[in-house]
């Protein structure tokens, strides 16, 4: 296949995701099975594939349902899980994941995908596509699942910083509220700000900060806030949205992700116990099997680096075909909903209503 063939099939209508190939700790034919199978499912999506053009076309060309519909642009080189960000930023140039986000930042993509470092696609992608005007700390919002009608719930920061003082947490509330919006087509969404307690006196000065200035913002940035609520609450039904800092919002999905594989171990353990209870895992099969897919991780593959001038979407390091084709999935949607571009005016949004709260404040004569 030749590349001008792809373009232009690829500019057909559809839609072009960037892929870095070469990110997975399961290499490339992973990442070209999982996007094989978005390929098939949706006629509408077209690639752009980074990696080593030999091994890359060796690999797509035994996958039918990308012929013509994946571009592949040579990149020799690979960053690695154990590279620092600071290296990468110095060094990265002829990468893989370099090239990923450059077809973006060129226009040639609506959205970058990598299974590769975190920190560094991070990094990266603040010097390739610079963040929105206003924003001052990115942060990466994934899908936790939830008790909610839309199954999934919207957590940000998970990672791309760990401070945040009282306007970042706004810049996230208003930032989550949009992707929730676009992400999980929740019109009004529901915001909670996460803490120790939901009592007004508990937690850090700079969460009841951001508690009174989300609270100010949210009638007339389109979001409901609920205020505080715990970490329960994070698969829960109080919200749809979870506000936190990078170094708390991380150490919640890495908690949630131990605990899922525990409980996944303990109930193979329990079933096989006695022959008994090996009948009983006989007859739970089919329900066992919807509690399987309910919970499943790889379903919820994708954090979305939000307060970029492009959308980014990291998937978890150690996906499979069905987690590459899920993180694929969300980059479609996001980019068919125009996701990018809300986002900007949602930010761009926020010094206005900051200055609508100074000029509705009361002069010193009013005052008297």
């Amino acid at each position: 296949m030749t590349a001008e063939q792809d373009h232009s099939n690829a500019k057909a209508g559809r839609i072009t995701i960037s892929v870095d190939a070469m990110g997975g700790d399961l290499g490339p034919a992973t990442v070209v099975a999982g996007i094989a199978r978005s390929a098939k499912k949706n006629r509408n999506i077209a690639f752009i594939l980074h990696g080593p053009r030999a091994e890359l076309e060796r690999l797509v060309a035994k996958r039918k349902p990308l012929i013509g519909r994946c571009q592949i642009r040579d990149a020799e080189g690979v960053v690695r899980m154990e590279d620092k960000p600071s290296q990468v930023m110095r060094h990265g140039k002829g990468t893989s994941m370099w090239s990923a986000l450059e077809s973006v930042r060129e226009g040639e993509a609506e959205v970058s995908v990598s299974c590769g470092n975190t920190g560094a696609l991070m990094a990266l992608s603040m010097v390739r596509l610079r963040k929105l005007p206003g924003v001052d700390r990115p942060a990466i919002a994934i899908h936790w699942p939830s008790r909610n009608p839309q199954q999934f719930n919207v957590m940000l920061d998970v990672g791309a910083d760990i401070r945040a003082d009282a306007r970042d947490l706004l810049q996230y509330a208003l930032m989550g509220a949009s992707y929730a919006r676009n992400g999980l087509d929740l019109s009004y969404p529901r915001i909670g700000l996460l803490n120790v307690g939901t009592e007004e006196h508990k937690g850090r000065p700079e969460l009841h900060d951001a508690n009174d200035l989300i609270a100010e913002f949210a009638p007339r940035a389109n979001f409901d806030y609920v205020g505080f609520v715990e970490g329960k609450d994070i698969p829960g039904d109080a919200c749809d949205v979870i506000v936190t800092d990078g170094f708390t919002g991380n150490v919640a999905i890495k908690t949630g992700e131990g605990t899922a594989s525990l409980i996944s171990d303990l109930l193979r353990e329990a079933f096989r116990y006695t022959p008994l209870s090996r009948l009983a895992s006989i007859l739970a099969y089919t329900s066992m099997q919807r509690l399987k897919k309910r919970i499943d991780p790889r379903r919820a593959n994708g954090g979305v680096f939000l307060g970029l001038n492009g959308t980014v979407v990291k998937s978890h390091g150690a996906a499979d075909a069905t987690g590459v084709s899920s993180a694929v999935k969300l980059a479609f949607h996001l980019a068919h909903s125009g996701f990018s571009e809300k986002l900007a005016a949602r930010v761009a949004s926020a010094p206005a209503l900051a200055e609508d709260d100074v000029n509705d404040q009361p002069s010193d004569g009013d005052k008297k």
